[in-house]
């Protein structure tokens, strides 16, 4: 039986044509099993964010396949598209994307809002609860922290169960004792719930919370490290960065 959540057969996406066009991502082949946590990193214009949009649904490729348990996405049309990622996919990115307006608990029930289904009050706190905001669920982003707006978001990326969560460099506007706090909450859904979760990253402390780390250089996987620590990240991504284009 197929473990894997998401698998990308020689993806390709290319931005223009003719003689100006740029190869974002070259022929990449991937899987990302159910249950696990993985981090994208590589050097900057390396194809992170491209890789993550187009095996999330947000982008089309070029050329190639992507699968989402089961569901070949290129295929569907745009409006089956949304319904998908609206249903089967969360998405936690830098900006938090909170609307100043809701409260806590009316910016996590959004995404139900959005596909017209009941938003039960219980389910909605109970997902604030497992991010650790059980208290907060009436107070508006500006007063909240980052951290707290963070957690809001995850949160909100969770309450319809996905079957995966994106994370474009979620930790990137947080301090180091915030960002450990929201990495650790994302380390605990994996080995606690079996979500899965793939993180784009340039921090190698953040990239040692995951299973894994994949690397991307110049749109190709570049090789990956399992279990490893932030130091040996780190020195891997030293050497990427230091090979001439």
């Amino acid at each position: 039986m197929n473990n894997d959540v998401i698998q990308l057969r020689s993806v390709s996406r290319l931005y223009g044509a003719g003689g100006s066009a740029v190869t974002a991502l070259d022929q990449v082949s991937f899987s990302f099993p159910k249950g696990t946590f993985t981090a994208v990193m590589g050097p900057s214009g390396s194809g992170k964010s491209t890789l993550l949009q187009c095996a999330a649904g947000l982008d089309r490729p070029t050329s190639g396949s992507v699968t989402v348990g089961g569901t070949e996405l290129t295929k569907l049309s745009e409006t089956k598209l949304t319904l998908l990622r609206r249903e089967r996919i969360g998405f936690v990115f830098q900006a938090f994307n909170l609307l100043p307006s809701l409260t806590a608990e009316q910016n996590v029930a959004l995404p139900l809002r959005l596909a017209r289904k009941r938003v039960p009050r219980s389910h909605v706190r109970e997902v604030l609860e497992q991010v650790g905001l059980g208290g907060r669920a009436g107070h508006r982003p500006t007063e909240m922290s980052g951290g707290q707006q963070q957690r809001v978001a995850l949160a909100r990326a969770l309450v319809t169960r996905p079957e995966v969560l994106f994370a474009d460099e979620p930790t990137g506007a947080l301090d180091s004792q915030t960002s450990r706090e929201v990495l650790t909450l994302l380390r605990s859904m994996v080995d606690g719930e079996g979500q899965t979760v793939i993180m784009v990253t340039h921090d190698p402390v953040a990239a040692a919370y995951a299973d894994r780390v994949v690397f991307l250089v110049d749109g190709r996987v570049n090789g990956e490290l399992v279990g490893a620590s932030a130091d040996d990240i780190a020195s891997r991504m030293t050497k990427l960065e230091a090979v001439p284009c």
